[in-house]
């Protein structure tokens, strides 16, 4: 990236507030052409608002606004800012999944013969796109709601560069994606930075900065912190900026010896790519699994807590046998999951925090007559507080209103106050930044100490090396290694991820 580029978005003494709040306090950020710039800090340090106002879907309450050198006022109007040439993907994903993938492409602005759609065209036109970028495991006349996340996020990106856009934020682009497409993700942003457009990159996995940003803007509390080349500053520079202080420690470990075996997974199969699945947890410890997306590490997770139909197995608590057919049974049990996606699957983001910690545990809550007993609920919030020092401006608020650290604590706060004795954390630590990721570890460790059954799944290979005491390995549905930590490798582990492609390899079939 050239210095000398032209700025094409350039924001000076913003200010943003919600209900008195002040999100956005006094912050101004630049874009030049070509160059992609990281926009970073902690859930809640306002880039997502900074964002939103750039794309339309914010106004800002006081400052300037200029987008290839003029003042703008978008007003409202994400519809306005993409005809300026500026296109936004969310972290969570904006698709018409009943829709195809040409459909979704073409959304709003829709090619048409006449009065009638010119489907053969758009899907012309899609088909070029995703060969231009290489994508080539997706068709346009697929329903988008019967891809992977991941291949989702490929298709919004291909969206994306499909309307031309000389402006592309990109918030937590890789989240669901796999390393071979994120190595196709960093060729896409280098095609788009070569054609001058300007991309406003956020993301909390800093590891993977060096590969894409030329740049960086570091955000805190709603203020400007920093902004410098990226080559003139460090990680632990950038991790201080962020947070305020230095996190000497990113992967706490609290080493405990061993204990009693607590839970038992024997030969279990799921219709949802689980085959023979089975594992120990102990006291003292917690078990990680890992793989590769699509290894059957969420659909282990789901076929124990009853969300998905068992077809086999034996499951076990304390010594004895315990049947799960539904999430009611296993929470019942003491056996409970923060799904990965917490939004989607562990919170009623629409209802109040008091209101999400209750719904699990009316059973406790209600009297005979099924009346909530607001004394309890009250102290039901309280505990969570205390115990997990939940952040929050009131149990009234809605769910949403959290950050995602503080969102993730929710998830298993409504579990821990009724004393579940196993708790499966699925990717606990995905879109949260760095603070936050510790305090779960921390969260997950204090559970160890106190000889819960923790189970932990991630698609981060440092970070289940770093927090998890022992680690199990699926590939295709299967536990095909286990290691301890302490004699555990990124090889080692992509070698038993990888494990049935490579006795394909080695009987000379294609894989």
């Amino acid at each position: 990236m050239n210095v000398d580029n032209k700025i094409i978005a350039s924001m000076k003494h913003v200010y943003k507030s919600f209900f008195g709040v002040h999100v956005l306090d006094d912050v101004s950020f630049e874009l030049r052409e070509g160059e992609a710039m990281a926009l970073l800090g902690e859930n809640g340090a306002g880039k997502s608002t900074l964002v939103k106002i750039i794309s339309g879907v914010y106004t800002r309450d006081s400052g300037s606004m200029e987008l290839f050198g003029k003042e703008v006022e978008i007003n409202l109007s994400p519809k306005r800012a993409q005809e300026l040439g500026v296109t936004i993907i969310h972290q969570e994903l904006n698709m018409c999944k009943h829709l195809t993938v040409a459909q979704n492409i073409f959304l709003g602005r829709e090619l048409c013969r006449g009065h009638v759609l010119n489907e053969r065209e758009m899907r012309k036109r899609t088909q070029e796109v995703l060969e231009e970028l290489q994508i080539t495991d997706i068709a346009p006349d697929t329903i988008v709601g019967n891809l992977q996340v991941s291949k989702q996020q490929m298709v919004e990106i291909a969206k994306a560069f499909q309307t031309n856009a000389k402006i592309l934020i990109m918030d937590e682009p890789t989240s669901a994606l796999t390393n071979k497409e994120i190595e196709r993700l960093v060729a896409i942003i280098k095609q788009l930075k070569a054609k001058g457009v300007g991309i406003i990159y956020i993301s909390h996995r800093l590891e993977e900065l060096r590969d894409i940003v030329d740049r960086v803007t570091i955000m805190r509390d709603g203020k400007f912190i920093t902004s410098c080349n990226f080559n003139d500053i460090t990680m632990d520079e950038i991790i201080k900026c962020m947070v305020g202080r230095e996190i000497k420690e990113k992967f706490p470990r609290v080493s405990m010896p061993k204990g009693k075996k607590i839970f038992s997974v024997k030969n279990i199969s799921s219709d949802k790519n689980v085959r023979d699945v089975s594992f120990d947890v102990y006291e003292g410890e917690i078990l990680g699994i890992a793989g590769l997306m699509g290894a059957g590490r969420t659909e282990t997770t789901r076929a124990i807590f009853g969300v998905d139909k068992k077809k086999s197995g034996v499951i076990e608590l304390d010594g004895k046998k315990i049947i799960i057919n539904c999430p009611q049974d296993a929470i019942r049990q003491g056996v409970v999951l923060a799904p990965e996606d917490r939004k989607k699957d562990g919170l009623c983001t629409k209802l109040s925090i008091k209101d999400n910690l209750a719904l699990p545990n009316l059973d406790v809550l209600c009297n005979a007559f099924g009346i909530v007993n607001r004394k309890k609920e009250n102290d039901m919030l309280n505990a969570a507080v205390q115990k997990l020092s939940l952040k929050m401006a009131g149990g009234n608020k809605d769910a949403s209103s959290l950050s995602g650290g503080n969102q993730q604590k929710l998830v298993v706060a409504k579990w821990l106050l009724r004393e579940s004795r196993v708790i499966m954390f699925d990717e606990p630590t995905r879109g949260i930044d760095i603070a936050a990721k510790v305090e779960i570890y921390n969260l997950m460790n204090k559970l160890k100490q106190e000889g819960k059954g923790v189970v932990f799944v991630s698609s981060e290979l440092p970070e289940i090396l770093g927090i998890a005491d022992r680690i199990v390995v699926l590939c295709e549905g299967c536990i095909t290694g286990e290691v301890l930590a302490a004699e555990a490798t990124q090889e080692k582990i992509m070698y038993f991820a990888t494990r049935f492609s490579q006795k394909k390899k080695s009987a000379g079939e294609t894989v």
